[in-house]
């Protein structure tokens, strides 16, 4: 029989929901058994991809095309498995669906309402996910806080799932609790307060991860479980720790494996994380730091930095570094300064490596071309990803290939010389007004050229396959010109249409690679991606 805990958040979101569903699912695999993660958004968006980056964050992409939330990244990475498009839903792609059902006679005209219709899509989804993954345990990150209408629908279905089959179902409830400054003490109210907001939806928290400061003292402890009507063992401290990797090791010092083991009546198995302890100590351990900028435009919102608009890619860059014995060191770089202080540029030197992500829009576009420049012509590494390759193409178009006028599509669809261009299947699309999910979105294989740095890097591997998010392509009319004048293709799509991965050779530049598509979806903190190894080496190299 299948088992499933679903994990809530209570007081306040941003705590860490998606780190500690995660973290559980990374422990529970460890003990053997299979484990796939689930989770739901309660937005009327049907997926990730329309949404602001600089409010939501990173948009994820799965290997079948889903845009999703980047709680799936940070799920793909800890069970280090690739999750399907079953395992993310929103409010709008769970009404998308009984609507569908409605339309098409599949409820055979009875009439359909709120509830329970639309919390029995849930389930179905969730069980449909279980089946697919052949799955022991499904975890459910609910999105969002309790006591909220938003995700109400997804409360009921748990507890409906609960009513259903009770001993198969546990409800983690990660909640914070706050020291005060001018108080400084520990205070548990918001949390009792939480626990009973979820006792209203029709649900008891069997497990309280209480994050905090620093970890919970006994009384603590003792005042929640009294309070909150669980047992004093299974209230969990969840302190603020150096790395999210911590994370799974911290919550096994409370035994949270052996206490859900318990709730949801699966025999106890030894725990083994002892890969995952040794990376963490890479992490922080490494014997050698390298300095790696960002350079990027959707890092600033107001005074804050938003790093997480790029957390795949950062994370990315963490498990190389670890890979390489390495600490890194990473500073985020707005690309629009360089178009307002061009002397900023010289800032770019003392950097081991740059890197620039991908993005849309013309903001802080010629701020980047400008950074790609000057890193190129003195010998920096640089790593293009999707946008970052693109510009890449457009700065060496025109400041080595002799196309002065050199653009992309993008952002100045009539100019003359535009090197990178809308893929044709897009252009029907714009034309029709069809934009969300309508990029080319997800895996493709992607052959490699040989006596290339790509290739070399992938371990000599013929064919590949990379997750893609992007409408534009490199234009097939800019190809002469561009390897006439030294870039080189050393990866392209089988048909040889689509041009993937773009390099200078080692003898031109010690690493000067672009991709189109965004090889930070596959890296895992124990499988480091082959191209974010190969751009720390050289970094290490540079240095």
């Amino acid at each position: 029989m299948a088992k499933y805990i679903f994990v809530v958040g209570g007081v306040m979101s941003g705590i860490g929901k998606g780190i500690a569903t995660a973290s559980i699912g990374r422990i529970l695999k460890s003990k053997g058994f299979r484990v796939t993660a689930i989770k739901i958004d309660p937005y009327i968006n049907v997926d990730a991809g329309t949404m602001n980056p600089t409010e939501h964050g990173e948009v994820f992409v799965l290997d079948d095309g889903y845009e999703t939330d980047q709680d799936m990244g940070n799920y793909e990475r800890f069970l280090d498995e690739s999750l399907p498009s079953i395992n993310y839903m929103t409010t709008g792609r769970v009404y998308q669906e009984v609507i569908r059902r409605e339309r098409n006679l599949e409820y055979k005209g009875k009439n359909v309402e709120v509830v329970p219709d639309i919390p029995l899509e849930v389930i179905r989804r969730i069980k449909e996910a279980t089946v697919q993954a052949q799955a022991d345990i499904t975890l459910i990150e609910v999105g969002g806080t309790i006591g909220e209408y938003q995700n109400i629908i997804f409360l009921e279905a748990a507890r409906m799932l609960k009513h259903e089959c009770p001993a198969d179902v546990a409800v983690v409830m990660l909640s914070y609790v706050p020291i005060p400054q001018n108080i400084g003490e520990m205070k548990t109210k918001p949390t009792q307060y939480a626990s009973r907001e979820l006792n209203s939806a029709g649900l008891q928290a069997d497990v309280i991860l209480a994050r905090a400061l620093v970890s919970l003292d006994h009384k603590r402890k003792e005042k929640i479980a009294t309070f909150c009507n669980i047992l004093p063992e299974r209230v969990i401290s969840a302190p603020d720790v150096e790395s999210i990797y911590d994370v799974p090791l911290n919550f096994e010092k409370d035994g949270l494996g052996d206490i859900l083991c318990d709730i949801l009546g699966l025999k106890k198995q030894p725990t083994d994380l002892s890969q995952w302890q040794a990376f963490v100590a890479k992490v922080k351990n490494g014997s050698k730091k390298v300095n790696i900028a960002v350079v990027g435009k959707y890092f600033m919102s107001g005074d804050y930095v938003l790093s997480d608009v790029y957390i795949s890619v950062i994370e990315a860059l963490k498990h190389a570094a670890a890979h390489h014995d390495a600490k890194i060191q990473l500073s985020y770089l707005d690309s629009e300064e360089y178009e307002k202080n061009p002397e900023k540029l010289e800032e770019l030197r003392k950097f081991d490596g740059i890197l620039v992500p991908g993005g849309f829009g013309s903001r802080g576009v010629e701020g980047i071309i400008s950074a790609i420049r000057f890193v190129r012509e003195n010998k920096i590494p640089y790593f293009g990803l999707c946008y970052g390759m693109q510009l890449m193409c457009v700065e060496y178009a025109r400041n080595v290939a002799g196309i002065p006028d050199a653009h992309t599509a993008e952002i100045k669809p009539e100019a003359k010389n535009t090197v990178i261009d809308i893929m044709p299947e897009q252009k029907e699309k714009m034309a029709r007004g069809e934009f969300g999910g309508t990029m080319r979105l997800g895996g493709y294989p992607c052959k490699l050229r040989h006596d290339t740095i790509a290739f070399k890097a992938y371990g000599d591997a013929n064919e590949i396959r990379e997750r893609h998010r992007h409408r534009f392509e490199v234009n097939p009319n800019s190809l002469i010109k561009l390897t006439e004048a030294g870039l080189k293709f050393s990866g392209v799509s089988p048909d040889h249409r689509l041009m993937e991965i773009a390099e200078l050779p080692k003898q031109k530049h010690p690493f000067f690679l672009g991709t189109q598509f965004h090889p930070e979806f596959l890296s895992r903190p124990l499988t480091p991606h082959p191209l974010f190894c190969a751009f720390i080496s050289a970094a290490r190299a540079q240095q």
